[in-house]
């Protein structure tokens, strides 16, 4: 493989550096570094950060092509200045066994744009009545860390101390969708003044922070890691606080479009708006940044959603759940975290790449940028000014909530293990 020079990049936003880059790893950092015969990327000051890491993404593939593959999810991770994603067991067939857990796990190795660590269900189908063969897909060649009924909750209390139990013998994580069910039934929105206005089912903030609690409770009682799913809530915020000031193992992650937009959106009835979670207040979102900044929130996870175009062009109670947010979730952090203040480039890098890589057990990713290295990297313009359209995107989906909307920050290159996989904005 050919050397890459990138040329006056500031590393994690401190003082311009030159990396260079030989074959797939980092194989020096500093100033006025050269190299004979080296691809030269003239960085011009922009930012340089690990490249990021996805612990949420939905590929649909098996079995919801039309939404999504695993080529098209992978092309939009890049984009997006991702190297690596985990993708969510909510496939068809569902993840639940060694054998599709493998299928997409070479999906993505075929790709050949992103790493996929595919996310194994915990219960059978998703169906919380008996657990999925989490050991098996742990020993697989997918490797299996992570596992998620995500789209569902584990609401059966003993099914999930069980599985908290199996997974503490080889360091595995359950991620939970802390959703009560029976709280939120026919629930289509946020409750609150909005859902009473406008007449829609109200998702109350107590369905998801009555789960947390339990979760952290049983986590503590079995001794083993529990990860919290897109949490939404200043109350879940207080309780994941309360959990990790008693030293119980619990990581949170916190979407991009929690960070920005609130359920006053609905009042347009607009479909894109609909997620699940749903949008919450203002003051939701403003805890969930004080959050993020001070650590109580470890990551943020994009819940990148894709649903073809008639599952949300129609009406709102019909439409389907979910946004599309690989390739805008920097910038939307960059808009909500960066340039209010509340986060430097480093932590962006901690909670994009580092600690997600952390939490799923990513090798290779979430690593420093210093020689020796892997080089999976992502290059970032901070001072370019953008309106999103989603025509221009490489996911195959289009159910973007921010369209038309002008966000700061442009991924300009991504390099997978030194592999340009973006380059000039554009797919390489």
């Amino acid at each position: 493989m050919s050397k890459i020079l990138i040329r006056g990049a500031k590393v994690l936003g401190g003082e311009p550096q030159d990396v260079l880059i030989d074959g797939e790893t980092i194989a020096e950092v500093g100033t006025g570094l050269s190299a004979e015969g080296a691809t030269l990327v003239e960085a011009g000051g922009q930012i340089l950060l690990p490249g990021l890491v996805d612990l949420h993404t939905h590929l649909r593939e098996p079995g919801r092509e039309d939404s999504e593959t695993v080529l098209t999810g992978t092309r939009a991770a890049a984009s997006g200045g991702y190297t690596s994603v985990f993708a969510m067991a909510n496939t068809h067939p569902v993840a639940d066994t060694a054998g599709v857990v493998e299928q997409v796990w070479r999906l993505g190795k075929e790709s050949g744009y992103c790493d996929v660590q595919p996310i194994g269900a915990v219960t059978v189908g998703l169906e919380g009545e008996k657990l999925a063969e989490l050991g098996a897909m742990h020993d697989s060649a997918a490797g299996v860390t992570v596992f998620s009924d995500d789209g569902k909750c584990v609401d059966d209390a003993v099914i999930m101390r069980r599985a908290l139990e199996y997974v503490k013998a080889f360091g595995g994580v359950v991620a939970q969708h802390a959703q009560e069910p029976r709280l939120t039934e026919g629930a289509q929105m946020n409750e609150g003044i909005v859902s009473a206005e406008l007449g829609l089912g109200g998702w109350p903030a107590v369905a998801e922070e009555s789960i947390i609690a339990r979760d952290v409770l049983l986590a503590e009682h079995v001794g083993s890691r529990v990860h919290i799913c897109h949490l939404s809530t200043a109350g879940s915020v207080e309780i994941v606080r309360w959990a990790k000031s008693r030293g119980i193992d619990v990581t949170a992650e916190v979407t991009p479009h929690h960070l920005l937009l609130t359920d006053e959106l609905v009042r347009s009835y607009n479909p894109v708006y609909k997620v699940n979670p749903p949008l919450r207040t203002e003051k939701d979102v403003l805890a969930l940044r004080e959050a993020l900044a001070d650590g109580t929130i470890d990551i943020v996870a994009t819940d990148h959603a894709p649903h073809p175009h008639e599952d949300k062009d129609c009406e709102w109670a019909a439409a389907a759940m979910g946004m599309v947010g690989l390739e805008t979730a920097l910038s939307v952090v960059q808009q909500t975290m960066v340039e209010t203040g509340l986060l430097d480039w480093a932590g962006v890098a901690d909670r994009m790449s580092f600690a997600p890589a952390r939490i799923g057990r990513a090798t290779g990713h979430g690593r420093p940028v210093s020689a020796g290295e892997p080089a999976n990297l992502t290059l970032v313009d901070p001072a370019y000014r953008g309106v999103v359209d989603p025509a221009d995107f490489a996911s195959r989906s289009r159910n973007t909530p921010y369209e038309g909307r002008e966000l700061p920050g442009r991924v300009t290159h991504t390099f997978l293990r030194g592999r340009a996989t973006v380059v000039d904005g554009k797919l390489a």
